[in-house]
């Protein structure tokens, strides 16, 4: 046979059979389309379940996660999950426990199983159920579990708390344990708190215990804090102390260390805490009682903190030290243009230091303030003080600071 006949037989068999490949194309891209339209039906529902639960529309809700969870496809474990949800907000407790154990059975590795087990039990819980810590393994499910026992039988749940802080879970269970056991008003609780607290061997759960304790307030745990202070000489632990009185919003003892603490630093760490608490009146006592310069710095940077113009004012105009009045102006002038431009600008004409007028100068700067510092140009007579004001205006962006200098380059 010829090469010339092979090659047309060839051709008329690819010929034949172009249909068929045809047809099996078609097929596939109407599979291919029906599946993407299903997915595209089961994302719009799930998004509308999502908005009616948003609505606290929970009924509505229920019915359109449950068509969703019925199709088996992209987000069929995340909505027997919110299912749950909304039948425990319609007080289908039976029903929600029932979504929820299908989720874990049906998707046992799913990122919404953890989720689940904690909805489980926390609907158990409400429903009067004794759930047991004891029984599970999973530490995150059993701090979910002993969180719902510490409202309802403390006793009980601080004993499992005390056991995962000296066992062997990991820090993220043990800060969580930690945290459950502050929300005890139990003295047994208080006493491991304050345990951990003591405890230097184990840095992140000490400094966390310690905040722990800053937050949950009250006398109780503000004594607590003091007798650790008083016992170690760790610095860093005094210092995450002092934070905790801030949070805790014990300005008296914040007072009594800003005065007596031998440790300069852990004295200005205690002044600012109280500026952060925007103790005006004790910062300015504190100021009149206080010897040391950068104790004093200190405090007026607090004072800044705490918002006390008229306190940083006075120091700005009648401190005798000229560092300690460059300080208070310096922040001044971080207070912003509209509070403290024209206080600035009448303390530039009123003291001769240059100290001083340089740090007026420069509060002015911080502010933008191009309209004061034009003013002190024209009539500054002292070349190096007029150099440094139009120094700071050429870093100024406006139409005004902009003709000033042009009449400063034909003078």
């Amino acid at each position: 046979m010829s090469t010339k006949r092979i090659a047309l037989m060839m051709i008329a068999a690819a010929l034949s059979a172009m249909p068929l490949f045809a047809t099996f194309d078609i097929a596939q891209r109407e599979s291919r389309d029906r599946k993407e339209t299903k997915s595209g039906r089961e994302s719009e529902l799930y998004d509308e379940g999502t908005q009616a639960l948003d609505d606290s529309d929970f009924a509505r809700a229920a019915k359109l996660f449950r068509k969703v969870a019925e199709m088996h496809l992209e987000h069929a474990d995340a909505a027997l999950y919110w299912m749950a949800r909304a039948q425990n907000e319609l007080g289908q407790r039976a029903e929600a426990l029932s979504s929820l154990i299908e989720l874990q059975k049906a998707f046992p590795k799913s990122h919404w199983a953890d989720d689940s087990k904690a909805l489980e039990v926390e609907i158990r819980q409400s429903s009067g159920q004794r759930v047991e810590p004891d029984n599970t393994n999973d530490d995150d499910l059993k701090l979910v579990i002993l969180n719902g026992l510490m409202g309802s039988d403390p006793e009980k749940a601080v004993p499992v708390l005390e056991r995962i802080l000296t066992g062997n879970s990991s820090p993220r269970v043990k800060e969580r344990a930690l945290f459950v056991l502050s929300q005890s008003n139990s003295p047994r609780a208080m006493e491991i708190l304050g345990r951990v607290a003591r405890d230097s061997s184990h840095k992140s759960l000490q400094e966390q215990a310690l905040r722990f304790i800053g937050i949950s307030g009250g006398e109780q745990s503000r004594k607590l804090l003091a007798d650790v202070y008083t016992s170690t000489s760790d610095v860093n632990v005094k210092s995450s102390i002092l934070k905790s009185y801030m949070l805790a919003g014990d300005r008296a003892r914040l007072l009594t260390l800003a005065k007596s603490e031998p440790n300069e630093e852990l004295r200005g760490e205690a002044v600012r805490n109280l500026g952060i608490l925007g103790a005006r009146n004790e910062l300015a006592d504190l100021y009149r009682t206080e010897t040391s310069i950068e104790i004093r710095k200190h405090i007026i940077q607090a004072m800044f903190i705490g918002g006390s113009v008229d306190k940083l004012a006075d120091i700005a105009r009648n401190e005798k030290s000229p560092e300690l009045r460059a300080t208070a102006i310096r922040n001044l002038g971080l207070l912003g243009n509209a509070r403290t431009g024209d206080l600035l600008t009448s303390i530039y004409d009123t003291d001769a230091s240059a100290d001083v007028r340089h740090a007026v100068i420069n509060s002015l700067f911080l502010q933008q303030n191009g309209k004061a510092l034009i003013a002190l140009a024209r009539k500054e007579k002292n070349p190096e003080l007029r150099k440094d004001i139009i120094s700071k205006l050429a870093l100024i962006r406006s139409d005004e600071v902009s003709a000033y200098l042009m009449e400063v380059l034909k003078e």
